[in-house]
């Protein structure tokens, strides 16, 4: 019997979940930190990421200790501590300043389908990942990467495209991420063994 299922997500030990919804055949790996955000159908994240802040697509593979939508400090005021937007904390009859937090929940990370975010990455606020983009390990992504790209780097720069742009614009319109569960057994042996030209030649 397979270990995932389309209504609940396999949570491992130790997660954090806060206002976090999540699509079909989710995983999330040991230790991990969800917050105000989406994870769609098929994508994981490994062991102590924290994603917070983010709308993720669908077959998303997200390694350990990678971290998306960190937050940031106020660095335009007087101090940068949390004491004065965490105040609650602090001060008897202080209360938190909710329109910081409200302010921070709406710059939003998005990542795309199909992409791959390696080891220990990050990727800062309102930032977009495109479909099919790979991340490499420790790279910290400041600016949008190109669907089909690979970044690497602090701060992250492109090294090259995976694919041809033909290709990729051919991907992207085939959008499999979007075909039922059914239909990505019966196409199993073709994503195991077809390069991506002769994948898009038979599906197209």
């Amino acid at each position: 019997m397979a270990r995932l299922n389309p209504d609940v997500p396999f949570l491992h030990p130790e997660c954090e979940l806060t206002d976090a919804t999540f699509g079909r055949f989710v995983e999330i790996g040991r230790g991990s930190r969800v917050a105000h955000s989406h994870m769609d159908d098929y994508s994981y994240c490994e062991r102590f990421a924290d994603i917070a802040n983010a709308s993720v697509g669908k077959f998303s593979n997200i390694a350990a200790f990678v971290r998306i939508g960190a937050t940031d400090h106020p660095m335009d005021k007087a101090s940068q501590h949390h004491f004065h937007y965490r105040s609650g904390d602090y001060f008897d009859e202080a209360s938190h300043d909710e329109d910081w937090f409200a302010y921070r929940k709406t710059r939003r990370a998005r990542i795309g389908h199909d992409t791959w975010l390696g080891n220990g990455a990050q990727v800062r606020p309102e930032v977009t990942i495109g479909h099919g983009a790979v991340v490499a390990g420790g790279a910290i992504v400041t600016k949008d990467v190109a669907p089909y790209m690979i970044v690497a780097g602090i701060p992250a720069v492109p090294l090259r495209a995976r694919f041809e742009a033909g290709v990729a614009d051919r991907m992207i319109a085939l959008a499999w991420w979007d075909w039922p569960h059914e239909t990505l057994h019966n196409a199993l042996d073709d994503f195991r063994n077809l390069p991506a030209e002769a994948f898009l030649e038979k599906y197209e």
